[in-house]
């Protein structure tokens, strides 16, 4: 004899039944639509009959009469249409919706009803949360405006769960083109248990449901983009640029934080430098280009890293700061400046620039500059010291020079002194020369003066 399950067995193959099983109350398919409707797509034609068999030597006439949402827009009024047991309607509209009733001799003998409808598109939802403390929003684009009778609903619920699904209804956005879904998070609700999340869009020509998502209230985080973006110039840092911004104004950073990650480039660049994990709301940028706009953006994400990064601030501009006295690379080669009467400094351009008209020796034109001064005094400082000391220089290797020079001319008087050769009388034979000196002893030597010791050098032979 077989062994009956026992009834916890039980108990769990029904719980994990109910947990595959679809929730109740999901239906997706298209509207109930009754017998005297008559389906027509938009742009076709389409025919109405008012009797199976023509209706001989009868006159029959249609009327029209809106209903619904297109009656609200555009006006409920009958009108009356062409005569006969058929009537063809051209290249439907949204507008051609409506009750046609066929008359003959004033009574009705027929009512149809014409729904003028496109299938819808099927759903591709994707969910986020601006906040820790707001509910969650579902949507999916479209690429083509729904039919007016377009439904859309969404249904939530805990996965591996008996509970019925929570039903939301859509709303469509015309400027945007979307279907927005909302999503109640009761307080105190679990971030990390999963939630299945299904979706239907259904009208008259049609249903169709979209994958389910299983999502947690952490995974969908996703910030508004940060506000206030601005950038500075730092007084005295031609390379530096300080960015600040603000915390969205969906996120309250008393309970919560986040990071952000700033880019930048330099207008003539393409490519971003990317600066992550920022904890604050400002950054210093340092190695800006000098004089060059920049391009700044901010985003932002959960503090730990849960959900997604937020979209891209709007962007902002800034040039780094810029020495207001540094204007020679603006002025060009063949500038000059003189103070004018408003103490600011004009530009005189060379009367070559200017053709015949400045040819009369009137000078330049004046071109009015904003700068007082065009170069740095620390220039004209270093450029006189430099001609001082080279004036020193020079000053020192001349009197250096006069000297050797004047002891060189010594050494030389004496050395000419001491290596005299044998004189030869020029003429015949004499007594010899008395040996003591014809002149007295030379005294000491005057500088720069030149002595003769031995006169017969000037009477001998050589």
């Amino acid at each position: 004899m077989a062994r009956q399950p026992g009834p916890l067995l039980f108990a769990a193959l029904l719980l994990l039944a109910a947990a595959a099983a679809p929730a109740p109350g999901r239906p997706c398919g298209p509207a109930g639509l009754s017998r005297d409707t008559v389906l027509g797509r938009l742009g076709a034609n389409v025919t109405l009959t008012c009797q199976d068999e023509g209706l001989a030597n009868i006159t029959v006439s249609w009327k029209m009469e809106k209903w619904g949402t297109v009656a609200a827009a555009v006006g409920a009024h009958d009108r009356w249409l062409a005569e006969g047991n058929t009537l063809l309607l051209w290249q439907l509209r949204y507008e051609d919706s409506g009750r046609y009733s066929c008359y003959v001799g004033g009574h009705p003998l027929r009512s149809l009803r014409l729904l003028v409808e496109e299938p819808p598109e099927t759903p591709r939802v994707s969910c986020y949360r601006r906040s820790h403390d707001k509910d969650v929003l579902c949507e999916w684009p479209l690429q083509a405006k729904p039919s007016p009778g377009t439904r859309a609903m969404l249904w939530v619920k805990q996965r591996f769960a008996a509970e019925n699904a929570t039903e939301q209804r859509c709303r469509y956005f015309s400027k945007a083109r979307k279907f927005v879904c909302r999503v109640k998070v009761p307080p105190g609700a679990d971030d990390t248990k999963p939630l299945v999340v299904s979706t239907c869009v259904s009208n008259g020509a049609g249903g169709l449901a979209g994958e389910d998502r299983i999502i947690t209230l952490s995974s969908v985080l996703k910030p508004d983009p940060p506000l206030n973006v601005t950038v500075e110039a730092l007084e005295k840092a031609p390379q530096q640029l300080r960015v600040n911004w603000s915390y969205p104004s969906s996120w309250d950073p008393r309970f919560y934080w986040l990071r952000f990650q700033v880019r930048y480039r330099p207008e003539p660049a393409e490519t971003f430098t990317e600066v992550e994990q920022v904890m604050t709301t400002w950054l210093d940028i340092r190695d800006a280009w000098r004089g060059t706009r920049h391009v700044v953006q901010v985003r932002a994400q959960e503090e730990f890293g849960h959900g997604a990064w937020s979209e891209w601030s709007q962007e902002a501009v800034g040039t780094p700061w810029t020495d207001p006295r540094d204007l020679t690379s603006e002025m060009g080669p063949f500038s000059s400046q003189f103070p004018m009467e408003d103490g600011t400094y004009g530009v005189t351009l060379p009367p070559e620039l200017f053709g015949e008209d400045a040819a009369d020796g009137a000078g330049g034109a004046v071109m009015e500059a904003s700068a007082h001064s065009v170069a740095s005094p620390y220039a004209f400082l270093v450029a006189g010291g430099s001609l001082l000391l080279g004036i020193a220089l020079f000053v020192g290797i001349v009197v250096r020079y006069k000297q050797t020079w004047r002891t060189g001319g010594r050494r030389g008087a004496k050395q000419e002194g001491e290596a005299q050769h044998v004189l030869v009388p020029l003429g015949p034979p004499s007594p010899p020369l008395s040996e003591t000196a014809l002149l007295s002893p030379p005294g000491p030597l005057a500088p720069g003066a030149l002595h003769v010791t031995n006169l017969d050098y000037f009477f001998s032979e050589q």
